[in-house]
């Protein structure tokens, strides 16, 4: 009786200390997680007048979108392993400051090699970023909870696009004010602010719950145990050899089906406004009230589908039926040409494509653990931000092939049916993995 009441105090001690990391991290991390999403998707509300402006054709704008997903994934394994040894807070700094000053200098762009240019700088700079965040939850909340923790930290893209797509066009509004065009003053005026969250982030962000002031040494304690506990209750694989977390089939596995995910889910993204477009919508802040559809199926996605996930047995039926769900509103988007059909397509796409992010997360981190988490986690972001390049780049051919945006929806589905592939392959792989001797969970200490 006495072990049930010291168990229960300390479960009440965690579930207290969980909600007020919750209150005070997740604004956070989602204010410099929603700018990034602005500025590196900022560039679609501008396709039409680069083109206009600057003679930057669709081929070249999907290169150039997809170039930046390029420069980030080269250095993202590498700077991730440097916010662990720097540690994340001056590292997540750091990199919105370079990027928010990057994303303000795309208003100098002159053609076609400086829209490259900028762009690929644009991801190096900005590389290492999401990984970093995904880390600070390891080191944070227990693997229980976070599902619902990744999927409130992606309600920022989503609101990145259900909110950044209206703003930008009414920035590119302000065309010929000052001399400048309307891309200039959308990517000016939403670079400063980065910065000025990036500086923010420097003097607010605890690192882990030992540094946080707001935290009792009892609270701080509970969350750093628990955060190494998985839920079958073994601590994480946390051995110094950060490569062994690259080399796990269920690392790599996971990477490829969230390049998949990337091929479609950022393809559509950066061409929804084209797409708008050829529905014959001219104004530029209707083009962004219209694109930010996508951002709405995104936020009720990772809102929903994160909380079941919680409760399904089976990460990999849950994993398999959504990927089912993205395969089918790409279908049923080119089975039909009427625009009304078409925007609630938009929403049904982005809910599935977005939607099952949060997933991906909660299960690559349930298996990795301290550097190995840096590691493995930043080698999952970079396949996945090579889809990011790749996605783009086919919209952009497709679109240049056939005179139609729209028909990128084909790329989304060839994607979602080699994703729906690779899932069996990898609940196989990671059956193997808990059984294999040679990965089975060390005992770790909790953290005093």
């Amino acid at each position: 009786m006495e072990t049930r009441s010291i168990e229960s105090g300390v479960d009440e001690t965690h579930r207290v200390a969980t909600q007020k990391a919750m209150t005070r991290l997740i604004p956070l991390l989602c204010a410099i997680y929603f700018m990034s999403y602005i500025d590196r998707t900022n560039v679609s509300l501008a396709k039409a007048h680069l083109a206009a402006d600057l003679g930057i054709s669709a081929a070249a704008y999907g290169l150039g979108a997809g170039i930046f997903f390029l420069g980030y994934a080269l250095l993202e394994v590498p700077s991730n392993l440097l916010a662990h040894r720097i540690g994340p807070r001056p590292w997540i700094a750091r990199i919105a400051v370079t990027w928010g000053a990057l994303s303000v200098a795309m208003m100098f762009v002159q053609g076609e090699a400086s829209f490259y240019l900028l762009r690929v700088l644009l991801g190096i700079a900005e590389a290492g970023l999401f990984p970093a965040l995904m880390y600070m939850v390891t080191l944070w909340f227990a693997p229980k909870d976070r599902p619902v923790v990744v999927g409130w930290i992606y309600t920022a893209p989503a609101l990145g696009l259900l909110l950044g797509n209206p703003l930008g066009g009414a920035l590119m509004q302000l065309d010929g004010l000052a001399g400048l065009r309307g891309w200039q003053w959308m990517f000016m005026l939403e670079g400063l602010p980065t910065i000025a969250v990036g500086i923010l982030l420097y003097f607010k962000l605890a690192e882990r719950p030992s540094d946080a002031k707001w935290l009792s040494r009892e609270e701080a304690q509970a969350l750093e145990s628990r955060a190494v506990i998985d839920q079958a209750g073994h601590a994480n694989l946390s051995s110094q050899d950060w490569m062994a977390a690259i080399k796990r089939p269920s690392t790599v596995l996971t990477g490829l089906i969230y390049f998949l995910n990337q091929v479609a889910f950022v393809g559509l993204v950066f061409f929804t406004p084209a797409m708008i477009q050829q529905m014959k919508v001219e104004s530029p802040f209707l083009v962004g009230v219209m694109s930010s559809s996508v951002g709405l199926g995104f936020l009720l996605g990772v809102l929903t589908l994160p909380r079941i996930h919680r409760r399904v047995k089976s990460d990999f039926v849950f994993l398999g039926a959504l990927t089912a769900g993205l395969l089918l509103s790409a279908c049923a988007f080119l089975a039909t040409e009427r625009p009304a059909v078409q925007i609630a397509l938009f929403v049904a796409t982005a809910f599935f494509g977005g939607g099952i992010l949060p997933s991906y997360w909660a299960i690559a981190m349930k298996r990795l653990q301290g550097i190995q988490a840096a590691a493995g986690l930043a080698f999952i972001n970079t396949i996945g931000l090579l889809g990011g390049f790749v996605g783009p780049y086919l919209f952009g051919m497709v679109e240049t092939a056939t005179g139609r945006s729209s028909a990128g929806f084909s790329v989304i589905l060839g994607a979602a049916a080699l994703g729906l592939l690779l899932v069996p392959a990898l609940a196989k792989a990671s059956r193997s993995e808990r059984q294999a001797p040679e990965l089975a969970d060390p005992v770790i200490k909790p953290v005093s």
